[in-house]
This record gives structure tokens, C-alpha cells and sequence, in this order.
């Protein structure tokens, strides 16, 4: 691998730590907002929604109309999305702090959509480089952004607490740095050629394959199985388990995004065989979301949902690699595609544990039932809640399994 390379491919992981950035730092920040500008939990969710809408329309845009777009410099482009994005996010509150929320939606509008270009374009640059093992440089792009998250949340919580929650202005002028240095790397750089069709009839006759669209659900079920758990693990300890909310977020929500970079980390070195691995992490996160959902341990349901980031590690990157594998010639429309999969996935699978837990907690039948397992409301339904979310990766078992029987087919 020549220089240009080596400086292309840290080009692409600066990118996916500023993913990590901007998919975490509003959760991170909401209560903050809400203290500081009256700002309602439910606006305040609507964030994570516009998120994941931007990102999904990015990602359909791709899937019929890569080929109407010059890439490498949409590549350029996305740093100076994002710095413009995580500007107003950090300042317009400043500026017109009547107006906070107005500021804080089209920020994230503006670094979602470069985060969605990254989450299209990013992974088959790193395909397209040469590599002695393309599987594990996949890999290894993703836990960049594992151990981004993870940073993500130290930095943040360490910042929050020394400088205090009203300068949180501030903390994003550090993360800033971050698109700064992913433009400076790409301008230096000749990004690599990534291959998309040429007109759209050619993107419609792939998407007469019928393992492709397995592809597509197997991203969805893997990336419902790993969102789920990150965005419902800290409340799932606090109410379920009876775990201090501090403690839960360091040893069950920080150390989720530790196994989880780990996992990645593994494979990168050591993996192959992708989808067995796939196979053997979706019956492993079954069994962690089964664990946690059952038992009356806080120390083992914390460490069930600790492990399930170690289960859930490969069922992103890994899609990504099956996906590649199989259709080589599909370039950025067949990682658009899986984007979007992965993106619906990790929008419906929180949700459906909301509603779960909701319906659980408001229904009579079930108030009752808790009563005869000597549960509160919003335990059952913490519980409840969890044990839907077992049935992505359970799911997860046949499809995978259907991935690799293609593979042993093929090989």
C-alpha cells in the first residue's frame, strides 16, 4: 500500500469519528437543551428522527442516482457539510437562544446529510483500495467508529463536568476539528475510483436479485439488533435493573460501545469466515437480549447488555462485506442500498421497544400481570420492551443462515 493510500484510508477514519461525533452528541446534550432552553422531550427526540430521515433519504438518492453524481468531490464536499452543520448546531443558540431548537434541527439536518454521503460513500472507498484482506480493512473502518463513540462519550461527560453544561458551545468547537482535518487529508489525496452503474436500467436489473434484497434485511435486522440496545440500554438498567444511572451508563452504555469496537477490532485482525460469524452473532445476541430481558441479576443483566455490543459487532460491517462479496460490480448503489437497510433498521427497532414498553406500562391487562410477578409497570415493560427487541437478531439466525448456505453454494 503506497502513500496515497495510507493517507486516503486516514482520510476515511476521520470521517467515521466524525460520524461517531455526530450521531452521539445529541443525546448527549439532551438535557442540557431542555434545562437550558425549555425544550420538550418530544422535540428533543424528534433530533434522533431527523437524523436518521436525512441520512435515509441520502441513502435512497444513492441507490437509483449514484451515477448522476461526480463522487470524489461529494467526498470533498462532506467535511464542509459537516463543519457548516455542527457551526450552527454550536452557535445559533448563542446568537438567537429564543430560537434555540430551530438552530439545533438545521444543524442536524446539515451534518446528518454528510454523515449519510459518509455512510454511502466511505465504505467501498475503503473497498476499492488495494488490501491482502479487503474483509478485515472493512472491519476496521467500522471500529473507528465503534471506539469513536466511546471517545465520543468520555470527552463529553469529562468536559460537561469540569466546564459545565451551559459552555457546551464549546465542547462542539473541539469536535470541529475533526471535519477540519478530514478536508485538508482529502485535498492532498486522489480519492479512489468508486464504481457505481451507469444509467439506472443497470441499477434495476440488480435489484432483480433476490439475495441481494436478504442483504438488505440481513443490514436491517443487524443494525436493529445493535441501535436498540445502545439507545435502550442505559434507561433499561436505571428502571429494569434498579442500577444508579450513572453506573449504568458507565458500565453498561460505555462498555456496550467497548465490546463493540472490540469485536470489530478482532475481526479485523483475526477474522474470516464472515458469515458464520455473522450466524454465530445473531444466536449470541439472542441469547444476550433473552438474558437481560429475564433476569432479576443487575450484574448479570448489565453484562448482557454489555456483550451484546461484542455479539452485535460484525452485523454492520460484516452486511457490508457479505453484500461485497457477492455483488462486486454494484459499487456505491449496492452500499446505499445497505445503508438504507441498516438506517430503517436502527429507526424501527428502538421504536418498536418504545411502544412495547409503553403499551406495557398504560395497558391494564399487563399492570395486572406485572402485579402477579411482583413487577412494577415500568419494569414489565422494560422488560417487555427488551425481549422484543430479541426478536431482530432471532430473525437474524435465519437470514444470516440463509447467507451462508449461498456462500458454501458458491464456494
Amino acid at each position: 500500500m503506497n502513500k496515497q493510500h495510507k493517507k486516503l484510508k486516514m482520510a476515511c477514519y476521520t470521517v467515521n469519528v466524525t460520524m461517531a461525533v455526530v450521531g452521539n452528541i445529541s443525546p448527549l446534550l439532551f438535557l442540557t437543551f431542555r434545562e437550558q432552553y425549555g425544550i420538550s422531550y418530544s422535540l428533543l427526540g424528534m433530533l434522533v428522527v431527523i437524523n436518521f430521515a436525512t441520512q435515509l433519504g441520502i441513502d435512497l438518492v444513492f441507490s437509483f442516482f449514484s451515477h448522476k453524481f461526480n463522487i470524489p468531490k461529494v467526498v470533498r464536499a462532506m467535511p464542509l457539510l459537516t463543519f457548516i452543520g455542527l457551526s450552527i448546531f454550536a452557535f445559533w443558540p448563542l446568537v438567537f437562544p429564543k430560537l434555540a431548537y430551530l438552530g439545533i434541527a438545521i444543524g442536524t439536518i446539515i451534518f446528518s446529510a454528510s454523515s449519510g454521503l459518509a455512510e454511502v460513500l466511505i465504505s467501498p472507498i475503503i473497498a476499492s483500495i488495494p488490501a491482502k484482506d479487503p474483509d478485515r480493512e472493512m472491519s476496521k473502518l467500522h471500529s473507528v467508529y465503534a471506539w469513536g463513540v466511546v471517545g465520543v462519550v468520555v470527552i463529553s461527560t469529562l468536559y460537561l463536568l469540569v466546564f459545565g453544561k451551559e459552555n457546551w458551545n464549546w465542547l462542539i468547537c473541539i469536535y470541529l476539528l475533526l471535519p477540519i482535518l478530514s478536508s485538508i487529508l482529502f485535498g492532498t489525496v486522489e480519492i479512489t475510483c468508486v464504481h457505481s452503474p451507469e444509467k439506472t436500467s443497470d441499477t434495476l436489473k440488480l435489484y432483480k436479485n433476490p439475495m441481494l434484497w436478504v442483504s438488505v434485511v440481513g443490514l436491517f435486522l443487524g443494525g436493529a439488533t445493535e441501535v436498540t440496545m445502545a439507545q435502550w440500554s442505559s434507561s433499561y438498567l436505571e428502571y429494569a435493573m434498579n442500577i444508579p444511572k450513572v453506573w449504568g451508563d458507565i458500565f453498561g452504555v460505555a462498555l456496550f460501545g467497548v465490546t463493540l469496537g472490540l469485536g470489530r477490532s478482532l475481526y479485523g485482525k483475526f477474522g474470516k469466515n464472515i458469515t458464520r460469524v455473522l450466524l454465530v452473532s445473531a444466536i449470541g445476541a439472542t441469547g444476550c437480549y433473552l438474558i437481560a430481558g429475564i433476569s432479576n441479576n443487575a450484574i448479570v443483566g448489565l453484562i448482557a447488555c454489555a456483550f451484546t455490543g461484542f455479539c452485535a459487532s460484525m452485523m454492520w460491517p460484516g452486511g457490508l462485506v457479505v453484500a461485497t462479496n457477492n455483488f462486486p460490480s454494484g459499487g456505491v448503489v449496492v452500499f446505499a442500498l445497505m445503508a438504507a437497510g441498516g438506517d430503517m433498521g436502527a429507526s424501527v427497532g428502538p421504536q418498536l421497544v418504545g411502544v412495547i414498553t409503553d403499551f406495557a406500562t398504560t395497558n391494564q391487562w399487563a399492570i395486572n400481570f406485572a402485579k402477579s410477578l411482583s413487577l412494577t409497570p415500568d419494569r414489565f415493560g422494560m422488560k417487555l420492551g427488551m425481549l422484543s427487541g430479541m426478536l431482530f437478531p432471532l430473525f437474524g439466525i435465519i437470514v444470516y443462515a440463509i447467507l451462508h448456505k449461498h456462500r458454501k453454494k458458491d464456494h
